[in-house]
């Protein structure tokens, strides 16, 4: 099955945009499904529904940086306690790319450690504690419900290595 969702790019303002808390699990499951067969063909690690133009409060995250890990759907996740521990890891974005159209990677500072509750695509509630590659991901990918970026972590002269490379994408 082909997927029809297109993956927003930097400068689209829906990107900047906080979004709702999702309220009819049906409609978000269907969404979610489709969210994952775009994740999957663009290779991500993860994808917030604001990257394909829906402004509600889900995303789809891989646990491990490989296909065959585990697939996670979070809907109006919240993040309930980070550790103090902040380490640097290389980040990337399917809506920031390159220009060669891949992502473009930068080191982030995050918390090494979080703990999250969520409901999943059936209305299940759940509660977990994450922490390496997963509680990076996912703090990336709440960070685009709050209209956030990644590049808004970086000092600006790593900022501003990204971003001309972003715009020698879109020249």
């Amino acid at each position: 099955m082909k997927n029809k969702m297109q993956i927003k790019t930097i400068g689209e303002p829906i990107l900047r945009d906080i979004c709702a808390p999702v309220t009819d699990i049906d409609a978000a499951r269907k969404i979610l499904a489709d969210m994952e067969l775009c994740m999957i063909a663009a290779t991500g690690a993860g994808l917030a529904a604001p990257q394909v133009g829906v402004p509600l409060r889900m995303f789809i995250i891989r646990t491990e940086p490989t296909e065959d890990s585990e697939i996670i759907k979070m809907i109006n996740p919240e993040i309930l306690k980070k550790s103090d521990t902040r380490v640097p890891h290389e980040e990337g974005c399917l809506s920031i790319l390159g220009p060669d159209d891949y992502p473009v990677f930068c080191d982030v500072m995050r918390p090494e450690k979080i703990t999250v509750t969520w409901f999943d695509e059936t209305g299940a509630a759940h509660k977990r504690e994450f922490d390496g590659f997963a509680a990076r991901v996912i703090q990336h990918e709440m960070d685009h419900l709050d209209g956030v970026l990644f590049v808004d972590h970086l000092s600006s002269l790593n900022r501003e290595r990204v971003m001309s490379k972003v715009r020698k994408r879109k020249a």
